[in-house]
């Protein structure tokens, strides 16, 4: 995409715009209700949560969020908070929140540096991660580089596998040259192109659900809080954009087993520790498909697969595993058990649990 046909200094005021637009909506009272937290790392590009007090030995819960908006989807509210249901585990729970930055960081960063200094910084020396979308993919990179370090490696909804046709990204890269991007990608300018990507998805649904949710009011704030969060735009650095775009939906690198990061091959036969991945069929911005090929392909003994066939009042389908009430009715004990297991089976020096468990 050149930039004479870009206007970034618009989608800079857009970015603003819509903050301006979401503050609103918290004043009333739209606004998360998050779980108390404390930082306990930070450098240019990111920073760690920590939820709870104390410092308690052994394993560790650590969320790897998307990077495109802020971190809060996670943690949306009491009744909707994916943070709540992991502490509910008994195991300690971090977060790794992204930070905007000037820097050129690329996903050598992300996907490895910044999630290795986050750990080394708080005392981690083993960890579970959980991670939602683009957070997954960077988790998944990290636990090829590092397995030593991944006790367990939990994916919801995360896209790895960029076939053109499956999902959402290689047609948002199609159009795209690294070249003519800005050190930062404002947030609005990825929703446009996610938008032009899958107009049903991040239109027509949304506008479906809400009318859905009119008739069940627990339903309709739950959306409401989805799209208010949805106005928390996210700059990117134009490096990490251009190695997304680049070496994996283009290239399908890493699947294809030809990525390299920082130097040091990452592929899936180096992903060792038990593996649980979350697919929506319904989902069109990260459908199964995109999941499959990276979950088969990966050198994990231990591997559990789960569904999720979506709820009434998430506005977008591809975060309704994070926020929807089926969703933690259903899907959340297992993921929870599923951690609390694989941390039990560590603790007992029993690394791989049978896939059924």
């Amino acid at each position: 995409m050149a930039d004479t046909l870009v206007n970034w200094a618009f989608f800079e005021a857009l970015d603003n715009a819509r903050r301006i637009q979401g503050m609103a909506l918290d004043a009333c009272g739209l606004g998360p209700e998050e779980t108390p937290y404390e930082t306990v790392f930070r450098t240019d590009g990111a920073s760690l949560r920590r939820y709870g007090r104390g410092i308690v030995p052994g394993p560790a819960v650590v969320i790897v969020c998307a990077p495109i908006k802020r971190p809060y989807i996670w943690d949306l509210a009491p009744g909707a908070s994916a943070v709540r249901r992991l502490l509910g585990t008994g195991v300690p729970v971090f977060l790794v929140e992204w930070q905007p930055t000037a820097a050129p960081l690329g996903l050598d960063a992300y996907g490895d540096r910044l999630i290795r200094e986050a750990l080394d910084a708080a005392g981690i020396e083993q960890a579970v991660l959980v991670a939602h979308s683009l957070g997954g993919l960077f988790a998944s990179v990290f636990g090829a580089l590092h397995p030593e370090r991944v006790r367990g490696l939990g994916l919801l909804a995360t896209p790895l596998h960029f076939e053109r046709g499956t999902g959402i990204f290689a047609a948002m890269a199609g159009d795209l040259r690294p070249e003519d991007l800005p050190p930062s990608v404002p947030g609005s300018f990825l929703s446009s192109a996610s938008f032009r990507a899958e107009p049903v998805t991040f239109g027509w649904d949304r506008m479906l659900d809400f009318a859905a949710s009119l008739t069940e009011p627990e339903a309709l704030r739950s959306h409401l809080l989805v799209e208010r969060w949805t106005l928390d735009e996210f700059p990117l650095p134009g490096r990490l954009l251009a190695d997304l775009a680049e070496h994996l939906a283009r290239d399908d690198a890493f699947v294809r087993g030809t990525l390299i990061v920082g130097g040091r091959p990452a592929v899936p036969a180096q992903v060792t520790a038990p593996l649980l991945c979350v697919v929506d069929p319904r989902c069109r911005v990260v459908p199964p498909g995109a999941v499959l090929p990276f979950f088969e392909a990966a050198a994990s003994t231990d591997k559990v697969l789960l569904h999720y066939e979506g709820d009434v009042g998430v506005s977008l389908q591809h975060v309704g595993l994070l926020v929807g009430r089926h969703a933690h009715e259903r899907l959340w004990p297992e993921i929870t058990r599923w951690v609390r297991l694989r941390v039990a089976a560590e603790e007992a020096g029993h690394p791989h649990l049978d896939a059924a468990a």
